[in-house]
Protein backbone atom coordinates (compact mmCIF):
# COMPACT_ATOMS: atom_id res chain seq x y z
CA UNK A 1 0.00 0.00 0.00
CA UNK A 2 1.51 3.44 -0.83
CA UNK A 3 2.37 6.17 1.79
CA UNK A 4 -0.01 8.87 0.70
CA UNK A 5 1.07 12.48 1.43
CA UNK A 6 -1.44 15.67 1.54
CA UNK A 7 -2.13 15.80 -1.81
CA UNK A 8 -3.65 12.17 -1.35
CA UNK A 9 -6.63 10.73 -0.02
CA UNK A 10 -7.76 7.12 0.59
CA UNK A 11 -11.42 6.52 0.94
CA UNK A 12 -12.62 3.14 1.94
CA UNK A 13 -16.40 2.26 0.86
CA UNK A 14 -18.37 -0.27 2.05
CA UNK A 15 -21.12 -0.46 -0.46
CA UNK A 16 -22.16 1.08 -3.77
CA UNK A 17 -24.42 3.76 -2.31
CA UNK A 18 -21.34 4.80 -0.22
CA UNK A 19 -19.09 5.00 -3.30
CA UNK A 20 -22.24 7.59 -4.98
CA UNK A 21 -22.50 9.45 -1.79
CA UNK A 22 -18.84 10.20 -2.66
CA UNK A 23 -18.90 11.19 -5.98
CA UNK A 24 -22.10 13.79 -4.83
CA UNK A 25 -19.96 15.22 -2.67
CA UNK A 26 -17.02 15.30 -5.41
CA UNK A 27 -19.43 16.22 -7.98
CA UNK A 28 -20.55 19.66 -5.80
CA UNK A 29 -17.22 20.71 -6.16
CA UNK A 30 -16.39 20.78 -10.14
CA UNK A 31 -16.36 23.29 -12.52
CA UNK A 32 -15.83 23.75 -16.41
CA UNK A 33 -12.57 22.46 -17.08
CA UNK A 34 -11.83 20.35 -14.38
CA UNK A 35 -10.89 16.58 -15.18
CA UNK A 36 -10.91 13.51 -12.89
CA UNK A 37 -8.82 10.74 -14.20
CA UNK A 38 -11.07 7.02 -13.21
CA UNK A 39 -8.48 3.85 -13.18
CA UNK A 40 -9.39 0.52 -11.76
CA UNK A 41 -10.29 -2.54 -13.15
CA UNK A 42 -14.04 -3.75 -14.59
CA UNK A 43 -16.34 -3.57 -11.18
CA UNK A 44 -13.93 -1.71 -9.09
CA UNK A 45 -16.50 1.27 -9.22
CA UNK A 46 -15.78 3.53 -11.54
CA UNK A 47 -19.35 4.22 -13.33
CA UNK A 48 -20.89 4.11 -9.56
CA UNK A 49 -18.70 7.10 -8.55
CA UNK A 50 -19.50 9.04 -12.02
CA UNK A 51 -23.52 8.63 -10.99
CA UNK A 52 -22.66 10.21 -7.98
CA UNK A 53 -20.34 12.74 -9.46
CA UNK A 54 -23.04 13.60 -12.08
CA UNK A 55 -25.69 13.69 -9.17
CA UNK A 56 -23.70 16.19 -7.31
CA UNK A 57 -22.90 18.36 -9.81
CA UNK A 58 -26.34 18.75 -10.50
CA UNK A 59 -27.48 16.89 -13.49
CA UNK A 60 -30.85 15.21 -13.74
CA UNK A 61 -29.82 12.75 -16.65
CA UNK A 62 -29.15 9.10 -16.05
CA UNK A 63 -25.96 7.85 -15.96
CA UNK A 64 -24.32 4.89 -17.84
CA UNK A 65 -21.03 3.62 -18.76
CA UNK A 66 -20.34 5.25 -22.23
CA UNK A 67 -18.51 2.22 -23.62
CA UNK A 68 -20.01 2.02 -26.88
CA UNK A 69 -20.79 5.85 -27.48
CA UNK A 70 -17.10 6.85 -26.12
CA UNK A 71 -18.89 10.13 -24.37
CA UNK A 72 -21.76 10.53 -22.80
CA UNK A 73 -22.86 14.24 -22.28
CA UNK A 74 -25.04 15.03 -18.69
CA UNK A 75 -26.98 18.46 -18.51
CA UNK A 76 -28.11 20.63 -16.29
CA UNK A 77 -30.86 23.14 -16.13
CA UNK A 78 -28.72 26.06 -16.30
CA UNK A 79 -27.43 24.47 -19.80
CA UNK A 80 -23.84 23.44 -18.28
CA UNK A 81 -22.54 19.56 -19.37
CA UNK A 82 -20.61 17.40 -17.59
CA UNK A 83 -18.31 15.04 -20.24
CA UNK A 84 -18.04 11.51 -18.96
CA UNK A 85 -15.67 9.73 -21.34
CA UNK A 86 -14.28 5.75 -21.54
CA UNK A 87 -11.18 5.01 -22.92
CA UNK A 88 -11.61 1.49 -23.13
CA UNK A 89 -11.98 1.30 -26.50
CA UNK A 90 -9.52 3.84 -27.72
CA UNK A 91 -6.24 2.75 -28.80
CA UNK A 92 -4.18 5.49 -27.22
CA UNK A 93 -3.66 9.07 -26.97
CA UNK A 94 -4.00 10.04 -30.61
CA UNK A 95 -7.64 8.62 -30.96
CA UNK A 96 -8.34 10.84 -27.55
CA UNK A 97 -7.23 13.36 -29.33
CA UNK A 98 -9.22 13.44 -32.23
CA UNK A 99 -12.26 13.59 -30.09
CA UNK A 100 -10.95 17.38 -29.37
CA UNK A 101 -10.92 16.84 -25.33
CA UNK A 102 -10.09 20.72 -24.80
CA UNK A 103 -12.76 21.76 -26.79
CA UNK A 104 -15.56 19.37 -24.28
CA UNK A 105 -13.32 20.34 -21.18
CA UNK A 106 -13.72 23.99 -22.18
CA UNK A 107 -17.66 23.76 -22.12
CA UNK A 108 -17.63 21.71 -18.65
CA UNK A 109 -15.73 19.45 -16.28
CA UNK A 110 -14.48 15.73 -17.47
CA UNK A 111 -15.20 12.35 -16.33
CA UNK A 112 -12.51 10.11 -17.83
CA UNK A 113 -13.15 6.05 -17.36
CA UNK A 114 -9.82 4.38 -17.75
CA UNK A 115 -7.62 7.20 -17.71
CA UNK A 116 -4.64 5.67 -17.78
CA UNK A 117 -5.11 4.62 -21.58
CA UNK A 118 -5.17 8.12 -22.96
CA UNK A 119 -2.76 10.11 -20.25
CA UNK A 120 -0.56 11.75 -22.74
CA UNK A 121 -3.46 13.28 -24.31
CA UNK A 122 -5.53 14.75 -21.32
CA UNK A 123 -4.19 18.05 -19.03
CA UNK A 124 -1.31 17.45 -16.76
CA UNK A 125 -3.32 18.82 -13.45
CA UNK A 126 -6.72 16.79 -12.68
CA UNK A 127 -8.21 14.39 -9.92
CA UNK A 128 -6.81 11.01 -10.30
CA UNK A 129 -8.85 8.50 -8.79
CA UNK A 130 -7.40 4.63 -8.70
CA UNK A 131 -10.02 2.62 -7.44
CA UNK A 132 -9.75 -1.00 -6.33
CA UNK A 133 -12.13 -3.76 -5.87
CA UNK A 134 -11.70 -5.35 -2.48
CA UNK A 135 -14.83 -7.71 -2.65
CA UNK A 136 -18.58 -7.67 -3.13
CA UNK A 137 -19.34 -4.47 -1.10
CA UNK A 138 -15.88 -2.87 -0.47
CA UNK A 139 -13.85 -0.63 -2.63
CA UNK A 140 -10.81 1.30 -2.04
CA UNK A 141 -10.39 4.55 -3.74
CA UNK A 142 -7.07 6.61 -3.62
CA UNK A 143 -7.91 10.00 -4.87
CA UNK A 144 -3.88 12.40 -6.12
CA UNK A 145 -4.16 15.67 -6.81
CA UNK A 146 -2.20 16.99 -9.58
CA UNK A 147 -2.08 21.10 -9.83
CA UNK A 148 -2.71 23.51 -7.25
CA UNK A 149 -6.18 23.93 -8.29
CA UNK A 150 -6.79 20.43 -7.59
CA UNK A 151 -4.69 20.48 -4.36
CA UNK A 152 -7.07 23.07 -3.34
CA UNK A 153 -9.71 21.23 -4.98
CA UNK A 154 -8.59 18.16 -3.06
CA UNK A 155 -8.43 19.90 0.53
CA UNK A 156 -12.42 21.02 0.55
CA UNK A 157 -13.42 17.85 -0.99
CA UNK A 158 -11.59 15.96 2.63
CA UNK A 159 -13.37 18.22 4.59
CA UNK A 160 -16.60 17.46 2.76
CA UNK A 161 -16.01 13.66 3.57
CA UNK A 162 -14.74 13.43 6.92
CA UNK A 163 -15.54 17.35 7.94
CA UNK A 164 -13.21 20.03 10.06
Amino acid sequence: MPILDFHSLEIISRSAEQTRRVGMRLGTLLQAGDLIGLVGDLGSGKTTLVQGVAAGWGSLDPVSSPTFVLVNVYRRLDGMRLYHLDAYRLSGAAEAIDLDLDAMLDQGPMLVEWAERVQEALPADGLWVQLTYVDENQRDMIIKARGEHYISMLAHFRKLVYGG
